[in-house]
């Protein structure tokens, strides 16, 4: 017998003794190969596993699953956000022992989507600036303070914009309400960073005249006198959670924050 012959009858007989060993399955496999050899046992494909309809469909029912699972995550991340926000507000409203039912109110906070948005309204019973200049009163100083220690305690960004009243006179005819509206913003800017605010948490500070009144009040109305803060979140509402109560602080000075309410 030729050596190639023999390797070959050799060859044939180890594979007749390793497909023996294998499972019924591969058996019968190799049995319909072997008795038509050119039609592939596995119909749908060749060369590559067959379409499982089953599996894709679990596999799309996991991946709507995975998808509504993030939603549900993702909306319980804002709803902590939320009340987050709303205990911040309502604690600084404790912290300047300012009643929330007032009408005429020195401050208001509101939540937004983005953070938190705080008005301070210069009125002529509890004036937040000194005349008609730049110069904060000892009751505009005392809110500012509170709020700067506020902002740096959470970390927020800060946007600030100044506000005036249509039709005010200011004694010098080549400064305007742009100018005062401007200073104010800018004044408030100095002296958040001058108790606690890092200078790169401001990112923006615009004076607008008397081009925004309030909603349903008349322009020339005291009201349209204002600072607006808006303090939006740096980092998730989930870290912040767990210092949401405001700690204790010295009680304002007997200026005019409990005496003067509008």
């Amino acid at each position: 017998m030729a050596f190639a012959d023999f390797m070959t009858a050799l060859m044939a007989l180890f594979l007749v003794l390793w497909i023996s060993a294998q499972d019924k399955k591969i058996l019968i496999a190799t049995s319909k190969y072997f008795q038509s050899p050119f039609k592939s046992p596995m119909e749908d494909h060749s060369g590559i596993m067959p379409f499982n309809k089953q599996s894709n469909e679990q596999g799309s029912s996991k991946s709507k699953d995975d998808a509504s699972s993030t939603d549900q995550a993702r909306d319980k991340d804002k709803q902590v956000e939320l009340s987050f926000l709303n205990s911040v507000a309502a604690d600084f409203y404790r912290l300047l022992h300012l009643d929330q039912t007032l009408d005429q109110k020195p401050i208001d906070i509101q939540v937004t989507s983005d953070g938190l948005r705080i008005t301070l309204f210069d009125r002529s019973q509890q004036p937040l600036f000194k005349d008609d200049g730049a110069e904060f009163t000892d009751w505009g100083i005392h809110l500012v303070q509170s709020l700067a220690w506020l902002i740096d305690r959470h970390h927020f960004r800060v946007t600030i914009d100044g506000h005036t009243r249509k039709g005010l006179q200011l004694p010098r005819e080549d400064y305007s309400d742009w100018e005062l509206s401007a200073d104010r913003a800018n004044a408030a800017r100095r002296k958040l960073v001058y108790y606690a605010v890092e200078p790169e948490l401001i990112e923006r500070v615009t004076g607008y005249a008397d081009t925004k009144p309030l909603p349903k009040e008349d322009p020339s109305a005291e009201a349209n006198q204002r600072i607006t803060l808006s303090l939006s979140l740096l980092r998730p509402a989930k870290d912040k959670a767990k210092a949401v109560a405001l700690p204790q602080v010295a009680p304002a000075p007997p200026i005019a924050a409990n005496s003067h309410h509008p």
